[in-house]
Order: C-alpha cells, then structure tokens, then sequence
C-alpha cells in the first residue's frame, strides 16, 4: 500500500538529505524506520504524506502517485508530525467536530465515533478543557484520535511515543497494533529500540539519509552477529556513518 522507490530529497547541492530510499510496506504490516535524530526520518515521512516533494524518485499510496494525486491520497491516509500543534484555545469536542465535517463523516455518526475515540484513550474528562490546559500526553493522544479520524487503511507516524510517559507509550503501541490486526499499512519512524522491536514486522535502519540495512530486528541481529537488536544497531551505524 505504500511503495517507495528510490527516492532523494536534497535542499542544496550539497545537502542531502534522504539518499536513494526504496522500501514497500503491505497491507496489515508495521514497517519501521529507526535512526538518529538528524538521519532523515521526518523528511522522508513528510515526502511519503505529501508535504514535500522528492528531488528524484517516486513515491505513491494505494497504486497513486504522490505528486500526481496528492489530494486524493490525503483523504486516504493518517498523518501524525512529530510536533503537537493543536489550536491551544479549542477543546478537544471542538477540534473533533471540526475534523469530522471536514472529513465528511455523517453527522449521525460523530457522537458515536466520538465517545468511542474518547473512551478508548481516556480523553473524556478532558473533552471540555482547553488544549492549553492539557499534558502533553493528553494532546497526543488527541492528535491521534484526530489523525485517524476518518478510518485510514494507512497510517503514517513520526515518532508516536516521543515525549510520552511510559503509560501513555504503552496505550499507543497497543493501538498502533490492533491497526494491524485491522489490516490497516502503518509507517512509523522511532529512535527508541523498543519500539521498533516490539512493534514492527520490518526495520529499515536509517543513517545519513540512506537505508543501510532492513529486515526483522531479529534479523538484523542475526546478520550483524550480535546478542541484541540494539547491538546490531550500533554496529550498522558505526560501519555507515559518515563525519562531517
């Protein structure tokens, strides 16, 4: 459902910043990206929702291209950035209404879906306050809920559990799971092992803007000779990474 196929991304001539990418993810599949901050997870992610264009190659959901139906594959994907960025004077019932007649769901069905998107994340004591007023925690459990909105068959997360108490973590990785179970493609960037291990059927490991090596984590332990996934990381990026 999602097809990456040699895709870059360079700002200058001199600055590239994700170099020569190719990876598909399946439908009812969890495909992570894993790597450091600054290794090109967040524009790669932004390229594959929409928001930017390759430099070269090309990406397409569902069989469409990106740069010739963006519009169309937006309606068909869920997209959560790496940054809350919520209108902070709306309540989370405002921002859910909203969201719904943009979507156009039927408005039968937003009370429903409401309360039911609510309970599950345990937004409804806090469905009257102020984005403001709320956790962090709580607001990304928020833009979640929003970003899924509309029932997407693909999902696109960059760094879900960034920032996220331990609780609140465990919530959205059992969520980001049952997608799964659904049949739902989900796309998910992290730089925390646990993540990937526990939640993903494939790992691309992401260095310098390149895919130096994917597979299972117990895979890639396996092909790297080490004890643990977090060892295999770090051998790949020690052999990959370049100074300077």
């Amino acid at each position: 459902m999602i097809s990456v196929n040699h895709v870059s991304k360079r700002y200058n001539k001199r600055d590239m910043v994700v170099d020569d990418v190719s990876f598909t993810v399946e439908k009812g599949r969890i495909f992570g990206l894993l790597g450091p901050n600054g290794a090109g997870k967040t524009t790669l992610m932004q390229m594959i929702a929409t928001l930017l264009e390759p430099t070269s190659g090309i990406v397409s959901i569902c069989g469409l291209d990106t740069k010739a139906s963006a519009q169309e594959i937006r309606k068909k994907i869920g997209f959560l950035t790496t940054e809350i960025k919520l209108d902070p004077l709306s309540t989370p019932n405002q921002l859910f209404d909203f969201f719904s007649e943009l979507y156009d769901i039927p408005k039968e069905k937003i009370a429903s879906h409401k309360q039911e998107s609510f309970a599950r994340f345990g937004i409804e004591p806090f469905a009257n306050k102020r984005i403001a007023e709320l956790s962090t925690g709580m607001k990304q459990k928020i833009s979640i809920v929003i970003s899924l909105i509309h029932d997407p068959q693909v999902i696109i997360f960059d760094e879900p559990t960034n920032g996220l108490d331990i609780l609140t973590s465990r919530q959205v990785m059992d969520y980001l799971l049952e997608l799964r179970e659904k049949g739902c493609c989900v796309l998910l960037s992290t730089h925390i092992f646990s993540v990937a291990e526990q939640l993903c059927d494939e790992i691309a490991i992401l260095v310098d803007g390149k895919i130096v090596d994917q597979g299972s984590a117990k895979e890639l332990a396996e092909k790297t000779g080490s004890k643990t996934f977090e060892e295999a990381f770090f051998k790949l990026y020690s052999e990959h990474h370049r100074e300077g």
